[in-house]
């Protein structure tokens, strides 16, 4: 189980620590994995900012004339199969072993644009998520509620300009005592 292995990650490396710096963060692989893998299926834009051909242009076969507006779909990026071994899979492991990061280097994981039109606050963004999920695994156990497993969830997206689930993840805190 993925939350099991990452928690286990962030208290064997905490070894019993209150507080949480950057140095640990940085030594937390398996949570950078996670959330690689989370941004990889559940970008928080399906869609990146559209972008205007500066000039006549061939992509893939098809003719793309200067000034037409160009969408690019992240989402399906990050599910191709082509690109992807089992791309519907959570599967944090594939990048562990992994170069592909998501500033917009590696055309196969754009959850935040690339080039000029990314996203100014990646760093930003993803210091947060990292500092916030390390201490939410930290310092309190998880499960779903009414006897439910992880086969029970629903982890479908309501179409629109950002993600977000279709039915509510809810679930139960319990604080976990150092």
């Amino acid at each position: 189980m993925v939350l099991k292995k990452v928690q286990d990650e962030v208290r064997t490396i905490l070894k019993g620590k209150e507080w949480i710096n950057q140095d640990d963060i940085d030594n937390m692989k398996y949570l950078k994995a996670v959330l690689k893998e989370t941004l990889r299926l559940h970008p928080p834009i399906p869609t990146l900012v559209p972008r205007v051909a500066r000039q006549d242009v061939k992509v893939m076969g098809y003719d793309v004339a200067k000034g037409t507006r160009v969408i690019t779909n992240a989402w399906a990026i990050a599910r191709d199969p082509k690109v992807w071994d089992n791309p519907n899979e959570f599967h944090p492991e594939r990048f562990l072993d992994c170069t592909i990061d998501f500033r917009g280097h590696d055309f196969n994981l754009i959850p935040f644009g690339s080039g000029r039109r990314g996203c100014p606050g990646i760093s930003f963004a993803m210091t947060t998520n990292e500092n916030v999920l390390a201490n939410l695994l930290h310092k309190f156990d998880w499960e779903l509620p009414n006897g439910e497993n992880e086969d029970d969830l629903d982890m479908n997206e309501q179409p629109g300009i950002i993600t977000r689930k279709k039915i509510p993840l809810l679930v139960v805190a319990t604080p976990f005592s150092l």
